[in-house]
């Protein structure tokens, strides 16, 4: 089985990209980011037709989020738990049955943070990153399969960026950030990516401005954490950079894990 995240950056620029890219790379599960739009007009229909389930949980405008999949869910949660007056579409999951019982795939899209000096926007993302932590320790305790899988908008480690010193004030590493992304991975959380390839550089998202893409200015901000079920069954991981060179690309690229469900 195939399970790949995604942020499209608004799923209706890049209908005709995705379309695509589901025939080429033929994953069975997706996890899409900032498809901004809401949920009556997510293009459901082209993706439907390619024999895919879909799930949102969106926003006009922006953020949104959304789960593709080759089989149906049994269940969907909308939202991260913990805030109730937390009103930005950013967390949807689903639970799908499978040879041997269930796997539990979690789709998020975590708030960038910036500027970090903001009052509100810096602190938000912590708390939300705190509400995360919360979140799957409680779904770890059911011992299954579990994917974590978007957008975190955090840069773990000095070589996952293309100059540490152009970031060093950025929410995205900032010690506080990296450090909560640890403590998501101390609850027993594997990093999918890192599991298999130790490569340097190996980024997932290049800026739209200043040539990043073909200077390869980039960094890792989008992951794939296993809970100790699902790393066991992990195969091979991928990075889709190749969709970057397409027409009116998103400034992300698809990250991909295989696993023997």
């Amino acid at each position: 089985m195939k399970i790949a995240t995604w942020n499209i950056n608004g799923v209706r620029a890049r209908i005709d990209n995705l379309l695509a890219w589901l025939k080429e790379s033929a994953p069975d599960i997706v996890c899409l980011q900032e498809i901004k739009c809401q949920d009556d007009a997510f293009p459901r229909g082209e993706i439907e037709a390619l024999g895919y389930h879909v799930e949102t949980h969106g926003q006009k405008g922006f953020n949104g989020v959304a789960l593709l999949s080759k089989l149906r869910p049994e269940d969907v949660l909308r939202g991260l738990p913990g805030d109730e007056t937390d009103e930005q579409s950013r967390y949807i999951e689903g639970v799908f049955s499978v040879e041997g019982g269930v796997v539990r795939v979690g789709c998020l899209y975590l708030p960038n943070g910036n500027p970090s000096a903001d009052p509100v926007k810096y602190p938000y993302k912590l708390g939300w990153m705190q509400r995360l932590e919360a979140h799957a320790q409680a779904r770890l305790a059911l011992e299954e399969p579990f994917i974590l899988a978007g957008d975190y908008n955090v840069i773990p480690e000095p070589h996952d960026c293309w100059d540490p010193k152009v970031w060093e004030n950025d929410a995205l590493f900032l010690p506080a950030t990296r450090q909560a992304f640890r403590r998501l991975e101390n609850l027993g959380l594997t990093d999918a990516v890192r599991a298999t390839s130790d490569v340097a550089p190996l980024y997932t998202f290049w800026d739209y401005q200043a040539g990043s893409w073909q200077k390869n200015w980039g960094i890792r901000i989008d992951h794939l954490l296993l809970s100790p079920e699902a790393a066991d069954r992990l195969q091979s991981t991928s990075v889709e950079k190749y969709v970057r060179d397409w027409d009116k690309p998103s400034d992300h690229v698809p990250v991909a894990g295989v696993f023997s469900f």
